[in-house]
């Protein structure tokens, strides 16, 4: 398939090229700076662009047949601050679908934008009162997000990963299609980017948020 990749030089993002391309796909990876994405492949093009300027981007999803939103803000729990990153970049994306006939999209979220029932009370306290408290710009701005990609005419997937990793890619893991997923605590990277590669045109995760962990 024709894949385009927002978000590619990210942590999930950088794993979804990779295992898109070894799966034999074409893929379109937009990074604002391509030096940084030091991959080489005779299906890779890498596009210049920033996913605030929809001008720099929107041509190029000209035969696209879906799109891996990865966008993710740089820092961690005490560097918090106001963005539009999640909200205005995947409307831009949107924008430019249906400018193109594009009607795929697989978006990352977050597991604690809403907070789940199944996981253990003290994960739960921790979510509400000290992950959404330090990262409530973040949060704020995935659920702004979520409702534009769920108001969408698209073909969208929302995947909430929690706790991210940089451990390798099992292939092992459990998911909950518009359910809460027991005991969502961790997951890899390279697993959630596994998940978006191996779930492309999986018609039972349309219009559908899914959890992930192991």
């Amino acid at each position: 398939m024709n894949i385009f990749i927002a978000g590619a030089n990210g942590g999930i993002g950088r794993q979804a090229v990779e295992q898109a391309l070894q799966a034999g796909h074409r893929v379109t990876a937009l990074v604002r700076n391509p030096a940084k994405l030091l991959l080489v492949h005779p299906n890779l093009n890498i596009v210049k662009g920033d996913i605030m300027q929809p001008e720099t981007f929107a041509d190029e999803m000209e035969g696209q047949q879906i799109v891996l939103s990865a966008l993710g803000v740089s820092g961690g729990l005490f560097s918090d601050k106001l963005t539009t990153l999640y909200s205005q970049g995947n409307a831009n994306i949107l924008k430019a679908m249906e400018r193109h006939g594009v009607k795929r999209i697989i978006c990352i979220s977050a597991s604690a934008v809403e907070i789940s029932p199944v996981i253990p009370w003290y994960v739960r306290l921790v979510a509400r009162y000290v992950i959404q408290k330090l990262l409530k710009h973040m949060y704020a701005d995935l659920r702004r997000m979520e409702s534009i990609v769920k108001d969408s005419s698209a073909d969208w997937t929302i995947i909430r990963p929690p706790q991210l990793t940089d451990k390798p890619l099992t292939a092992n893991y459990r998911t909950a299609v518009n359910d809460f997923l027991k005991n969502c605590l961790r997951v890899s990277r390279a697993d959630v980017g596994h998940y978006m590669v191996n779930n492309l045109v999986n018609k039972e995760t349309y219009k559908s948020t899914v959890e992930i962990a192991y």
